[in-house]
């Protein structure tokens, strides 16, 4: 399945370059905006592989206590923030380049950054969740910026491919769609764990619910935690 996956975004990935190349000698936009949607398709499967903070989301919405429509929001946040990082990298590539960006793609001053900020979060979910805290509105919105820290390798890819060629907006566009294949996939991840969360709630009915909902958080933030921490040591 994964090796599918990459395959796939191959093929697109190898479109993309050549719609814009295609662009940028005929100027035929027409034809750009038609091949676009295909960008919803490509940000969708490009999510579906090993990062994008999937398992951050989960663990977080598996151990908070938040609705559908707010998971939805942080899910969206992250990927917003996940491919607009991107965007701005490539447009301020000149200023930033010998201060974040050590490789094609990657960004190492942000993401241990990101990951710092997450374990921070990590321990104070588990802080909260022993000293019977309580949440603050916009907390997961904040998760959704941290997390999205992390470039997206692809989207800076297509931005400084497309700016090399004179046509800034076409990659700026083709970022646009992909922010919103990414958001699917990371919105249906942010359902599924608020429903996990309540299915183990249901199992543990009869038990107090404060209690459940502590229990919960402690573990998810314990787990948040050690993922950043990993995350560092490995450098990954």
């Amino acid at each position: 399945m994964f090796q599918i996956l990459i395959e796939f975004q191959r093929t697109i990935y190898l479109a993309v370059g050549a719609q814009i190349k295609l662009l940028s000698v005929g100027g035929d936009w027409l034809a750009f905006m038609a091949f676009l949607p295909m960008g919803i398709v490509f940000g969708a499967a490009h999510a579906l592989t090993p990062g994008h903070s999937k398992a951050v989301l989960a663990t977080y919405l598996a151990g908070s206590d938040v609705k559908v429509p707010r998971g939805l929001l942080v899910s969206i946040t992250l990927s917003f923030t996940h491919v607009m990082i991107a965007v701005l990298i490539a447009v301020l590539s000149l200023p930033l380049v010998s201060i974040a960006l050590g490789s094609v793609g990657r960004a190492p001053l942000l993401e241990d950054i990101s990951r710092g900020l997450l374990g921070l979060i990590g321990v104070w979910m588990l802080w909260r969740a022993l000293s019977h805290g309580r949440h603050h509105k916009h907390e997961g919105e904040a998760v959704g910026v941290m997390a999205g820290l992390i470039p997206c390798p692809l989207t800076l890819f297509v931005m400084t491919f497309a700016m090399s060629r004179g046509i800034p907006g076409a990659g700026i566009l083709f970022a646009i769609t992909m922010m919103v294949g990414v958001a699917l996939t990371l919105s249906c991840v942010a359902v599924l764990s608020i429903l996990f969360r309540k299915r183990l709630v249901d199992f543990f009915a009869g038990k107090p619910l404060e209690t459940i909902s502590r229990i919960l958080e402690g573990v998810a933030g314990l787990a948040l935690a050690g993922v950043a921490v990993w995350q560092i040591m490995s450098g990954s």
